[in-house]
């Protein structure tokens, strides 16, 4: 039988791919990929196709059709219900068809291929004054044929609606091959247009029959996304079957084409925030606000947002934007709209500088993914994610709602779109156990119950899919449930459009993905401290929002994640795509060879390890630790990759090779060096750096010899980390630091040297071996190497700054690597964890211990790039202060530089590193003025800036040391 199976699957996928212009891959990473959307169910498909346009879609339809296979159309797989996942063929329209056709300004429509992506459409049409109206928060990754498939909705929908409100025609294929031009009208028959005779004398028929069912059985409210939208096809509604296919979830045809409609947008917004007592006070005042007409109405609990910056004083709160023809009308009708609401408020604000809208609208974005985890860190679910009541019913039922939650002991964060009436929540079901599900079952009935007799609809936004089908007959009946049932047979006879979505579901509790996960921890080498040191709860944390899959960076975001998919596009090189593979790898369904898994092992392949998802992603998924973890054991009893002994082990070989530094150099400029790049695996396009021909520790046991030893230990004086790039590699870095840390009137000192004895002398200066913060080993896997080193750090380094002595660490990489895997990968020493805390950036520490000191002048635009460990890790902000205070202007970009450690100097990586620096460092750099200062303070983005964009970059120590001996010279002349 599985022979059978076997072969079947075969010739399936040599038929498709002979048919298909497109990919066809029944590969275990891309079966494994596919897997799962945004919410808690798993199905495992039998094969992918990207189609790359019509003709391929109705090839593919025909192969699987001759074969009995369903078909799941499928966008960003951002869907929450589970309508995104399936056990056939999985139609993937993120690759090749995402093309905007035209935009007609005057019409205000666009014609769109059902992959392109929604921020993309926004801003074809944004300098024609014009977007498209609803804009869920996964706007940056979200399809359009996905929002059509799901009736998507988001935070302008109080203003423009629906998504099934912006669509004019549609164009289809169903399952069995036939075209659909689906708009709105009846012929001379009375019958929908653009219909097979078939279609249009079925679907007139089942209407014409059901007249009074269809008038009757639908609720009144703004957000109603359940079932199928049926009553649209009545003549009142003007017998629109676009809109009426709208929210089908795929299950009638798949989409090959869009007319949709634009809306105008206003010249200026401005967005005003009002905070009330609590959450059903702002849920009693959402309605009310209306009139005003705003273009969101958007509500958020303290329990979500917690002390997040710039919200007034409250316990809850209503994101209110209002437009105008200009800022200052936009700004009056938002200070209108508070003072009309100053009853029931505890303060209110109002922003209208974009920036600090964009910064304030981030919060709400990112609650799909932060109200993932409770403020406990405990894990909350989708499932209930998107219920809708009638918008003057929310307060009411907000509190019933909350009353049940707290009946099945259960809890939970709603936030949403208050103006509508729609709540959005995460909910902490157990479900890894069979009384928890159970539970969760016992819960989605009852709530059901409740929204129902609220008046409203168990869908408000996300769709129904397998989350909520099961209970349609609570909302809208047996009849017509049975109603939808004829109109799915009609349109999908065979059943192979995505079945078990919609129509004839499976149960909501069947196919959940964290069955198929182990029920015990499994051994790992990190601590895990945020998931109870289970590595299965880590790659839990990945629920699938895919904020990872930006193929472009957001106005003015710093961010970093995911420099690896900008690069390549590919869903493996994401991470929730790599996430996704571990989840697969630990089932053992799909990947079945465990940590020896070749495919996990190619997705990780081109991870960065920039830690971006560990700050950018909204639930705080950790890549770069899980890349370690996984090559450890990948590897252990195995042989690794050259370079994992060349760069993973680079501290051993620089200290190695400082005594032979001049002939070395000489020897990476000349011929040999290629056949050394080889052996190494560094890629042959990277030029060798020059080793420094003095240490930074040599220079500066040289200088305490000949000055003597300064002033025994103070309150300021701070331990100096000499981390390897900077001792070997970059010297001028660290003299920069001390120049500058002693002018502010600090004193630094190297370990292992004591500012002072227990007895009161001075110390005697001595060498050491230098220390190392285990980075190079951590970020190829080699975890016992780094583990030994760390704890000889540990060791040195506990006594020197048990007293609150402050580390400086100016590599930020270092820094982070002391803040975090120092006590992820020593979880069982609490020292580490007193060493992680006294972690300073050169910034950081100038800020805090010298507080009063003036910076020199220097007046100059900056351009340049944060590094990628230090915005995930250790934050800018004493960087952004600092270089203010000295005069230096302009923001550094986001991103990650590319080079990226070892990453980028390895065989086979160059290409994708130089595209990660072609996204936003290198664009900045060369758009720069003549004399911007280019700051780079890690070593890897100094490097990349050198060799690509042949314009060096420094550290900001040096750029400070540099001004100080100016106005030295200055002063002295």
């Amino acid at each position: 039988m599985a022979d059978r199976t076997e072969n079947e699957k075969r010739e399936l996928e040599k038929e498709l791919a002979a048919a298909v212009r497109g990919e066809v891959s029944f590969t275990t990473a891309d079966r494994a990929l596919m897997t799962m959307d945004a919410s808690n169910y798993r199905r495992v498909p039998r094969g992918v196709v990207a189609p790359r346009d019509a003709e391929d879609v109705a090839a593919a339809l025909r192969v699987c059709r001759d074969h009995g296979v369903p078909v799941v159309p499928r966008g960003a797989g951002t869907s929450i219900a589970g309508q995104a996942t399936g056990v056939g063929v999985v139609l993937d329209f993120t690759r090749h068809m995402r093309r905007i056709v035209s935009l007609d300004e005057a019409a205000g429509t666009a014609v769109v291929q059902p992959g392109v992506i929604l921020d993309d459409l926004r801003a074809a049409a944004a300098p024609h004054g014009l977007t498209f109206g609803p804009d869920p928060s996964t706007h940056s990754r979200c399809t359009l044929g996905g929002m059509i498939g799901n009736n998507s909705c988001g935070s302008h929908s109080v203003a423009w609606g629906t998504t099934a409100d912006s669509v004019h025609e549609l164009e289809l294929l169903t399952y069995g091959g036939e075209r659909v031009r689906a708009g709105q009208g009846i012929d001379s028959d009375g019958a929908p247009t653009g219909l097979p005779a078939r279609l249009r004398d079925g679907v007139k028929s089942l209407v014409d029959g059901e007249l009074a069912l269809l008038r009757t059985g639908y609720p009144e409210l703004p957000r109603r996304i359940s079932g199928y939208a049926l009553d649209a096809l009545l003549p009142e509604a003007g017998t629109d079957l676009a809109r009426a296919l709208t929210g089908s979830e795929g299950t009638l045809g798949v989409l090959t084409e869009a007319t949709v409609r634009l809306v105008r947008t206003p010249a200026a917004r401005a967005l005003a925030v009002l905070g009330y007592p609590d959450e059903g006070a702002a849920a009693e005042a959402a309605h009310t606000l209306l009139p005003h007409g705003p273009l969101t109405v958007e509500g958020m609990a303290a329990d979500l947002v917690g002390s997040a910056a710039g919200l007034p004083k409250g316990g809850a709160w209503l994101f209110v934007e209002m437009g105008g023809a200009s800022r200052a009308e936009a700004t009056a009708a938002a200070e209108a709209l508070c003072r009309a609401a100053a009853g029931g408020l505890t303060d209110h604000a109002v922003v209208s500088d974009p920036a600090g809208q964009r910064a304030l609208w981030r919060v709400r974005e990112d609650a799909s993914g932060t109200a993932t985890r409770m403020p406990d860190g405990s894990e909350a679910w989708p499932g209930w994610e998107d219920c809708a009541v009638p918008p003057a019913q929310l307060g009411p039922y907000l509190r019933d709602f909350r009353a049940l939650l707290t009946q099945h002991g259960l809890r939970g964060t709603p936030y949403g779109h208050f103006g509508d009436g729609c709540i959005h929540v995460r909910i902490d079901f157990d479900l890894l156990t069979a009384p928890g599900i159970r539970r969760f079952r016992e819960f989605s009935y009852d709530l059901g119950d409740l929204v129902v007799a609220h008046g409203g609809s168990l869908s408000g936004e996300h769709g129904d899919g397998q989350a909520r089908a099961e209970l349609l007959p609570k909302m809208y009946g047996p009849e017509l449930v049975g109603l939808f049932g004829r109109f799915k047979d009609l349109w999908d006879p065979a059943a192979g459009l995505n079945p078990g979505m919609l129509v004839r579901p499976a149960r909501l509790d069947d196919n959940l993905r964290f069955e198929v996960l182990p029920k015990r921890p499994v051994p790992v080498e990190f601590g895990y401290p945020h998931d109870d040191g289970d590595f299965s709860a880590a790659v839990r944390r990945c629920v699938g929002v895919a904020k990872c899959r930006q193929l472009t960076a957001n106005a003015g975001s710093s961010d970093v994640m995911c420099p690896s998919f900008r690069a390549t596009g590919e869903e493996a090189h994401s991470t929730r795509g790599r996430a996704r593979l571990l989840h697969e790898m630990l089932a053992g369904e799909v990947v079945t060879d465990g940590w020896r898994s070749e495919e996990v092992r190619d997705a990780l392949d081109l991870c960065l390890s920039c830690k971006g998802c560990r700050s950018d992603c909204p639930v705080g998924v950790d890549m770069a630790t899980y890349k370690a973890e996984f090559l450890h054991h990948h590897y252990e009893g195995r042989l690794r990759p050259a370079a994992h002994y060349a760069m993973g082990r680079l501290p051993q070989w620089l200290r190695a090779a400082a005594p032979a530094a001049p002939l070395l150099n000489v020897l990476a400029r000349s011929p040999l060096a290629g056949v050394g790049k080889r052996l190494a695996g560094i890629a042959a396009e990277r030029p060798i750096p020059q080793l420094a021909t003095e240490p930074f520790t040599r220079w500066w046991w040289r200088r305490r010899k000949a000055s003597g030893v300064p002033a025994a230990g103070t309150a300021r004086t701070v331990v100096l980390w000499a981390d390897t790039f900077t001792n070997f590699l970059s010297p001028e870095v660290g003299r920069a630091a001390v120049q500058v840390l002693e002018a502010a009137g600090l004193h630094p000192l190297l370990p292992p040297t004591l500012p002072q004895d227990p007895a009161g002398r001075a110390p005697r200066p001595r060498r050491h071996r230098p220390l190392c913060c285990g980075l190079t080993y951590v970020s190829t896997g080699q975890l016992d190497q780094a583990r030994a080193v760390m704890r000889r750090t540990v060791e040195v380094l506990d006594p020197l700054l048990r007293d609150g002595r402050p580390l400086v660490v100016l590599e930020p990489s270092c820094a982070a690597a002391l803040r975090t895997d120092l006590p992820e990968l020593l979880s069982d020493d609490p020292r580490a964890a007193r060493i992680a805390a006294s972690v300073r950036t050169f910034a950081q520490a100038l800020e805090e211990l010298a507080p009063d000191w003036e910076p020199p002048r220097l007046d100059r635009p900056v351009v340049g790039q944060t590094h990628c460990h230090q915005h995930a890790v250790l934050g800018d902000a004493a960087e952004r202060r600092l270089r203010e205070r000295a005069g230096l202007t302009g923001e550094l970009s986001g991103g990650c530089c590319g080079l990226a450690g070892n990453f980028g100097f390895e065989a086979g990586h160059y290409d994708v590193s130089v595209a990660c620096a072609e996204d936003r460092l290198l664009p900045a750099v060369r758009e720069s003025a003549a004399d911007a200062e280019v700051l780079a303070d890690g070593f890897s983005c100094r490097t990349q800036l050198d060799q690509l964009a042949g314009r060096p970059g420094r550290h900001l120590a040096e750029v400070l040391a540099q001004a100080l001996e100016e106005e030295g010279g200055k002063a002295s002349g």
